[in-house]
């Protein structure tokens, strides 16, 4: 496409709208010549492989949708993404540690009593979260931020190019120039194109925007939430950090800001881009009073609005409290349906929902009665004050700037006449005046609207703000000693509740960012307070081969024992905790199960994946033989396959998950494994199998239970009194001792068998009393 452009004799003998005009249609065709033709050659390359790739069969698919992701040699990951009959792939490159540990300095906790409002607080939370959703101006987020701003500026620029052809339109209608008429309308039309695709254009680049930045903040916030041992902040955070409902935050409140920030931008750069042009060209047909009484009527409405807008943002942050809440009760009758089933509890958890859908309804509806004096006010002054401000402005050059003839020629000119365009040229001042004048009553009613949604986004960067300053602060958790690989020890640990830490303490207690100074203080009053010690001065030493049972009654701090041995809880009372690190030093199994989303041979190898189960070399004839160790050799064949994908939580029993839970630790071989009442739903034929299979594996076993049966297992018997004095016992089965103590147990027994003839006579006697008959 060859573009002939007029030389400079011809550009000056030409009036100056008419060469601005051909500039803007030169401008144009050069826009559209360049959209074309800088496609990079990748760009159609890419599009020729997506066009003639080949569809993939359904055992691929299988095999992709097992294998979820291709490790990368710098420690990426590709995950590969099953759509409709093609394989769609993804890098994800997880964020670093130190990159975590440098944004900590840029998060620290606000006081309890922050309110979420328009200041120096909520910049500075802004700027930190901004760190994370644009890493650096060579991200991609920051090249789509560039391109939204380009064509939000363009947008601009072209209201003004069709405020003023609006005009020469009118006038050359008015005047009776036919040419100037056509002329003017085949420019219309060739605006109209950048226009309508910059319009579309400035949509798709917020969406894209958005888009982007939520899925950097996603990434983050589940780098930081789903951080490995030490941190496990996933788990800590409501514990110590005593923040619930994540869940809403991640998936909810990170999409509503992403949203909100990027709308802001838009309705913030554009209005003010067009009050300045706008401004800017009406002033030079207003004149310096037409200025002045524009000017005068921004200050006016800002007054005004601002002081009829109510606390949007902190409304904003209880809704989404509200919503959270009513969002973690409907998860939770979900999750515990069966439960709630047996007990036919349908009923109550119907009232317990409405009451907190009834709080969530309640808070929106008294939004929207604040809205309505609002509203009110704001539609009033945007629409008709400023409508009405415009009319006066537009009359200045005509009745008091610019008083002109206002004579109308009817016929033709004499030969040696010019045509009187008087009321032509009125009349196109008028029309173009009238539409920048709409179009900044618009600018300035966006930037109006721009308040209520800074003080809502002010409100949802405080939640974003709490979630990743809660999980920034969190105090790394000291690791347990890396002992030799065949000894777990305690020594001198007290087991006890963890409390809250210390900077959240100083956080809930504090009325402002300078009394956070003061950690050290609240370090000492949570030090100072007797937390929860449910077992004082812990010391024992396991080696590999002696197996350990913990006994005691419900409530006594046996599965807190085990929490300190897989790291979750630090050792209190100044005690160490040595053990060897690790799934192949210690691994711990719950007495509820956890059935993972996936397939029948992800429940095997969790917390491994299908790529880390290839690469171990293991086979599935060699899953068998662990189902059939656990007495589940039938699932393969009842359920499908190995790459049958379920909701395994349901389909499977409890003694089912019992025993699968049992399986992953034979898949796994531990030095030591941690078995908390995980075989209290398996018959005792099969759980002694498992435990049998257990020792030939070399697994040294710590379980806690309080079935007597299992005690023939183990070889040390460590029990907690559980009367509030944290006394507890380690006694070697099968000691002189032992036996003692299972003599003395007999001896009461029978003392108490050789008194059931007179409990008997006494129960004979009360019948005679009572004269109990039978009906």
């Amino acid at each position: 496409m060859v573009i002939h452009l007029p030389n400079a004799a011809v550009l000056n003998s030409l009036s100056p709208k008419t060469r601005r005009s051909l500039l803007v249609a030169v401008f144009t065709l050069l826009l559209l010549r360049g959209g074309i033709a800088s496609i990079p050659k990748a760009a159609f390359s890419k599009l020729k492989n997506v066009t003639t790739r080949r569809e993939v069969t359904q055992d691929e698919l299988a095999q992709a949708l097992q294998q979820v992701y291709v490790d990368e040699p710098d420690g990426s990951k590709t995950l590969l993404i099953p759509s409709k009959g093609y394989i769609s792939k993804v890098t994800i490159s997880p964020t670093p540690a130190s990159v975590i540990e440098e944004n900590t300095k840029y998060f620290p906790l606000v006081p309890a009593s922050h309110k979420p409002n328009l200041d120096k607080t909520f910049l500075r939370q802004l700027m930190a979260i901004m760190r994370i959703a644009f890493p650096s101006w060579r991200s991609k987020e920051a090249l789509v931020l560039v391109m939204h701003s380009f064509f939000l500026v363009l947008r601009t620029v072209l209201s003004v190019g069709v405020a003023r052809l609006d005009g020469r339109i009118v006038r050359d209608l008015v005047s009776a120039d036919g040419k100037g008429f056509l002329k003017g309308l085949g420019l219309w039309f060739l605006l109209a194109i950048p226009s309508t695709y910059t319009n579309s254009m400035i949509r798709h680049l917020q969406a894209k925007l958005s888009l982007r930045m939520r899925t950097r903040l996603t990434r983050y916030t589940d780098d930081l939430y789903l951080s490995p041992s030490p941190d496990l902040r996933y788990y800590r955070v409501a514990l110590e950090g005593g923040l619930t409902d994540v869940d809403q935050y991640i998936t909810s409140d990170i999409a509503s800001f992403c949203d909100a920030l990027a709308g802001i931008y838009g309705n913030v750069l554009k209005p003010s881009l067009d009050l300045v042009l706008f401004t800017s060209q009406l002033a030079r047909s207003l004149g310096a009073r037409g200025t002045v009484m524009l000017f005068m009527n921004y200050y006016i409405t800002a007054r005004i609005l601002r002081a009829v807008t109510p606390a949007f943002g902190r409304l904003a942050a209880v809704e989404a409290r509200l919503e959270g809440e009513y969002r973690a009760g409907m998860g939770r009758v979900g999750r515990e349906s069966e439960e709630v089933a047996f007990y036919d509890g349908g009923l109550r958890e119907r009232s317990i929902l409405l009451r907190a859908y009834m709080r969530l309804i309640k808070h929106i509806n008294s939004i929207y009665k604040i809205r309505i004096a609002y509203e009110w006010t704001e539609d009033f002054v945007i629409k008709y004050l400023w409508s009405a401000a415009g009319y006066c402005l537009i009359s200045i050059p005509v009745f008091w700037t610019r008083v002109r003839s206002i004579g109308v020629q009817a016929q033709g000119p004499r030969p040696h006449e010019k045509t009187d365009n008087e009321v032509a040229n009125r009349t196109e001042a008028y029309i173009s005046s009238r539409r920048l004048l709409l179009s900044l009553a618009d600018a300035g009613g966006r930037l109006m609207y721009v308040y209520k949604d800074l003080l809502e986004l002010a409100g949802l960067t405080t939640r974003l703000y709490t979630l990743l300053s809660t999980l920034h602060n969190l105090p790394h958790l000291r690791l347990p000693n890396d002992a030799d690989e065949d000894l777990v020890a305690l020594h001198n640990v007290d087991v006890g509740i963890p409390t809250a830490a210390a900077a959240f303490v100083a956080a809930s207690q504090s009325t402002s960012s300078e009394d956070l100074a003061t950690i050290a203080d609240a370090e000492e009053s949570v030090a100072s307070k007797a937390s929860t010690v449910l077992v004082k001065g812990l010391s024992f030493e396991l080696h590999a081969g002696e197996h350990l049972m913990i006994t005691g009654s419900n409530g006594v701090g046996k599965t807190a024992v085990a929490r300190v041995l897989a790291g979750l809880w630090a050792a209190q009372g100044g005690g160490e905790v040595s053990r060897p690190h690790g799934k192949k030093g210690v691994l711990v199994v719950p007495q509820r199960a956890y059935m993972v989303t996936g397939s029948l041979l992800d429940q095997i190898i969790y917390p491994d994946s299908y790529p880390d189960f290839v690469k171990s070399g293991r086979t599935l004839d060699e899953l068998m033989e662990i189902l059939t160790a656990v007495n589940l050799a039938y699932l393969p064949g009842r359920e499908g396959g190995w790459t049958t994908r379920k909701e395994w939580r349901d389909v499977l029993s409890g003694g089912e998950k019992q025993r699968m839970a049992m399986a992953r630790v034979f898949y796994h071989r531990p030095k030591f494994a941690i078995l908390d009442e995980c075989t209290s739903a398996v018959s005792s034929d099969v759980e002694g199998r498992m435990y049998e299979h257990a020792k030939s594996l070399g697994i040294t076993l710590i379980t806690i239970s309080l079935r007597p049966a299992l005690m023939r297992y183990h070889t040390q018997l460590l029990t907690i009194a559980g009367d509030g004095t944290g006394r507890w016992s380690l006694k070697r089965i099968g000691t002189a001792e032992e036996r003692m103590d299972l003599d003395r147990e007999i001896v009461s027994l029978e003392n108490r068998l050789a008194e059931v003839g007179k409990w008997e006579q006494r129960v004979e006697e009360l019948e005679r009393m009572l004269s109990v008959q039978e009906i």
